[in-house]
């Protein structure tokens, strides 16, 4: 069965009292039981943690390689600021995907530029909670090209 690790970066875990237009009515706790069920669906198996702060996230990501088959990650606020997270993104050996539940392409000049993508299989962006369950879609294909 495929493993893969979710992490959820800073003031995600405030999802459902953050402006609704743009990051839906959903809890992290509802998000996360959508993401779950979905997975199990398709016989994956997923981990997901939140975290807010750096340092923590770069640790995850790093001890990740020889426990999963690859990550899905919404870096948020860490998106357009750090580079250690991307260095710790192109230092392990997975795949990952960058996911965001916003457009950040629509958003303030500063959200529209991704440190994090460029060293990530792909982004998806602006599907609210469903960016998540593309991300694992894209798991699956990569399942079955195997």
């Amino acid at each position: 069965m495929q493993r893969i690790l979710i992490i959820h970066g800073p003031n995600l875990n405030l999802l459902g009292k953050r402006p609704s237009e743009l990051y839906g009515s959903l809890s992290l706790e509802e998000i996360n039981k959508k993401i779950k069920r979905y997975a199990e669906e398709n016989e994956i198996f997923v981990e997901i943690v939140q975290s807010n702060s750096e340092s923590e996230i770069i640790n995850i990501i790093q001890e990740a390689e020889n426990k999963y088959d690859g990550i899905i990650i919404n870096p948020a606020g860490y998106t357009h600021t750090s580079v250690a997270i991307r260095d710790s993104i192109e230092a392990v050996n997975l795949p990952v995907v960058e996911v965001h539940m916003s457009n950040i392409l629509a958003r303030e000049e500063f959200r529209q530029k991704s440190l994090t993508a460029p060293v990530c299989k792909g982004l998806i962006s602006g599907f609210g909670y469903e960016s998540y369950l593309l991300a694992i879609d894209y798991f699956l294909k990569r399942r079955k090209e195997l």
